[in-house]
């Protein structure tokens, strides 16, 4: 009770909804269908003739599912605790909980905690999933205990990050941008730690360590070992593992705390005050004499006498005031407001700025590599060897398309939660306006995130780490994903009427998309190298994914063309993984443009044809 009823009564509703339990289940059969994936995968392709070939594999697979379900807890944990206190904001229910007899812990807390019960459900969730893989052996007790342990602190960070950020910044996009932002600089910091540029031993602990400390994805992997290290000081606060959460603790409470101490210095935000002072004002003015609305009678008969000078042609130059020229809106109202105006408030010249400097940083971390000759690394004849430069585009890559994506998905939200969609859709906007409006509107702010990638990649090419050729295929690729991701944004918010729901879909597909294809690659390389012969192993992954990609984009909104793109998505993402891994960039850059292109124009067809538009007034939409 300490955490206050927000919490309460969030953990006593929970599980009295069906979704509570259907995402635990899929999310267990998920697990499971990895583990037999890599299991026909290792047994169609190699003799396991020992106990020791079953305890390599269950060691194998152990590595690999703990790291991927670290990722989605950040995700997740990251992400839903921003939706939670970005949505209040949105629908000016936050005001309502200030006024309360609430304090500033139990409505910090409360709120993040409760937006964390699902992600902790699933943890729980996976627990005997682990514990299975003793039966194959290789894991024991311990390895198991400290990855839940470090899955489960990295969850309070996440949402922790992800609440506070909501707390402090007043519109959706800027809360979602700013949280993946931040998220990737930590990461990125604990990198330059590990190398060995700050400092060489703090507290007698190497930077190698405190580095591995600082990322929940290399402390997590640590925890994996049969044996993570604990030498020297280390010893006395549990080795690495005890290190992070010690680390990860204390950035929980610095976190909370700073948005305990402000929750009611950020919010109601400058805009609502402002909002209420005007309305205060109109009200003083309402109750003014009878002597000040006589002034502005005769000011309306001066302005109307100037007028009738000017339209007879007799003007005193010294009473005649500067007529100021307004802008002129284009043909296109939503293409201009998207562009001409602050429609997403000034504040997103922040997200740029910090966007740029992870760009560079990415772009001096490259540059370090080209110098040193390590930027291309020469694999077998297959060509299956990840090139290391992929550590430093692969994220930037993920990090752009992800901001893209949510300011799409906002741009339709906003205007469903500030009341202004039903106007727009009364009016003699089309489908078409409304579509291509948002569409370039949204690749017009997000510009830089799209630009950037495409020059940190001309760069690798223009200092000889990637062949012309690649470049090109890259090049395409981007741009299809851009479009996609926009297109996707946009689908979402206008199928979904709850916001929330909208932007976990939205920012869920592309994750999961991300994270699938990152989990085939890992897969293949793990077990085998015959990647010709693994289409059927891989046969229940793909057939999942298909599945899932449609309930989340076609169910609500059911199309031929979207039914086909889902399912051919999935099987031709996979054509594309092969082909990566067999160094066929030609087959990719095609599988690629072809399968999230029809996607694309799958998506944009109901919202050019049918222009079918949630709004909100269906039953229980708040269980959507």
């Amino acid at each position: 009770m300490f955490i206050g009823p927000v919490f309460t009564r969030e953990a006593a509703v929970t599980p009295r909804r069906s979704k509570f339990y259907v995402y635990r289940a899929v999310y267990v059969a998920a697990l499971f269908l990895l583990m037999c994936t890599a299991w026909l995968v290792l047994a169609g392709t190699q003799v396991i003739a020992s106990v020791g070939d079953m305890a390599r594999f269950g060691a194998s697979i152990f590595h690999i599912l703990a790291p991927i379900q670290l990722c989605l807890v950040i995700f997740f944990a990251a992400f839903s605790a921003a939706g939670a206190v970005a949505q209040e904001k949105d629908r000016k229910t936050l005001i309502l909980l200030l006024m309360t007899r609430l304090n500033n812990s139990e409505l910090v807390l409360g709120k993040m905690l409760a937006s964390l019960i699902n992600v902790f459900a699933l943890i729980m969730a996976a627990a005997p999933v682990f514990c299975a893989l003793f039966l194959f052996g290789g894991v024991s007790t311990g390895q198991v205990l400290r990855v839940l342990l470090v899955t489960f602190i990295t969850a309070l960070a996440a949402g922790s990050i992800g609440s506070t950020i909501a707390l402090w910044r007043e519109k959706t996009f800027q809360t979602l941008a700013l949280t993946a932002m931040l998220i990737t600089v930590l990461l990125g910091f604990s990198v330059v730690v590990s190398q060995r540029v700050l400092f060489d031993r703090l507290f007698g602990i190497s930077a190698a360590q405190w580095g591995t400390a600082m990322n929940p994805i290399w402390a997590v992997m640590e925890a994996a070992n049969p044996f993570p290290s604990s030498a020297g000081n280390l010893a006395a606060i549990g080795g690495i593992i005890g290190l992070h959460v010690v680390i990860m603790t204390i950035g929980i409470v610095v976190m909370n705390g700073i948005a305990i101490a402000l929750v009611r210095v950020w919010n109601p935000s400058r805009e609502t005050r402002r909002g209420k002072d005007m309305e205060a004002q109109q009200l003083e003015e309402s109750i003014w004499g009878a002597e000040h609305d006589m002034a502005k009678i005769d000011a309306a008969a001066s302005q109307n006498a100037s007028n009738e000078k000017l339209r007879s042609g007799h003007v005193d130059a010294r009473t005649t005031e500067v007529k100021q020229d307004h802008r002129k809106v284009w043909e296109n109202p939503i293409l201009w407001r998207e562009t001409q105006t602050w429609a997403y408030g000034r504040k997103v010249l922040i997200i740029k700025f910090v966007y740029l400097m992870l760009a560079a940083a990415a772009t001096y971390m490259l540059y370090a590599m080209v110098a040193s000759g390590t930027a291309v690394y020469r694999g077998d004849q297959l060509g299956t060897t990840i090139p290391p430069i992929a550590w430093g585009v692969v994220p930037l890559y993920l990090i752009s398309l992800v901001i893209v994506n949510a300011l799409a998905v906002t741009s339709v939200t906003n205007e469903r939660d500030g009341q202004a969609l039903d106007l727009l859709l009364v009016t003699d906007l089309t489908p078409k306006e409304f579509t291509f409006g948002k569409l370039w509107g949204v690749m017009w702010v997000t510009r830089e995130m799209i630009l950037a990638p495409l020059l940190v990649t001309g760069y690798l090419w223009f200092a000889g780490a990637m062949q012309l050729d690649s470049f090109l295929f890259l090049f395409a690729g981007l741009t299809v994903m851009n479009f996609f991701v926009t297109m996707l944004g946009l689908h979402c918010g206008m199928t979904y009427a709850n916001s929330r729901t909208a932007i976990g879909v939205s920012l869920g597909t592309v994750f999961f998309l991300f994270l699938g294809v990152i989990t085939c690659i890992l897969l293949m390389i793990s077990f085998t190298e015959s990647f010709h012969f693994q289409l059927f192993p891989f046969l229940g992954f793909v057939a999942g994914g298909g599945l899932g990609l449609y309930v989340a984009i076609g169910h609500r909104n059911p199309s031929p063309a979207i039914l086909m793109a889902t399912l051919l998505l999935p099987g031709i993402s996979f054509f594309a993984i092969v082909s990566f891994l067999l160094g066929k960039g030609f087959e990719v850059a095609i599988a690629t443009a072809v399968a999230y292109g029809f996607t694309t124009i799958a998506m944009m067809i109901p919202a050019l044809s049918d222009f079918d538009i949630e709004v909100g007034r269906r039953s229980g939409n708040d269980e959507d």
